[in-house]
């Protein structure tokens, strides 16, 4: 398992265009390229943060995929975009709430 830690500063008031870009490049990553999806929060210093899981790095390398309009979106929300942390998983011991 691969994974990638993305964070973004963002203009006031452009959260839910934000929310609403993240939300259309995410589904066509996932179409296109493979990825085992994303989780977008809010961290308690005003940042935003997403957690996307891959199969392995190469698969990211290679991922193409076509959104303009969601890429926008994000792009005019963001006011600061800090680096990508990529990480290596070596111990797994999350556990998914099973829905009622």
């Amino acid at each position: 398992m691969f994974a990638v830690l993305y964070r973004w500063r963002l203009r006031p008031g452009s959260e839910e265009q934000f929310r609403d870009g993240w939300e259309r490049v995410t589904r066509a990553i996932g179409t296109s390229c493979g990825s085992f999806g994303s989780r977008l929060h809010r961290a308690a210093d005003g940042t935003w943060v997403a957690y996307a899981r891959w199969p392995d790095a190469p698969t990211r390398e290679r991922c193409v995929f076509d959104e303009p309009e969601g890429e926008r979106l994000m792009s005019e929300s963001v006011v600061e975009r800090f680096p990508e942390l990529t990480l290596e998983l070596v111990s797994d011991l999350l556990v998914e709430p099973v829905a009622s």
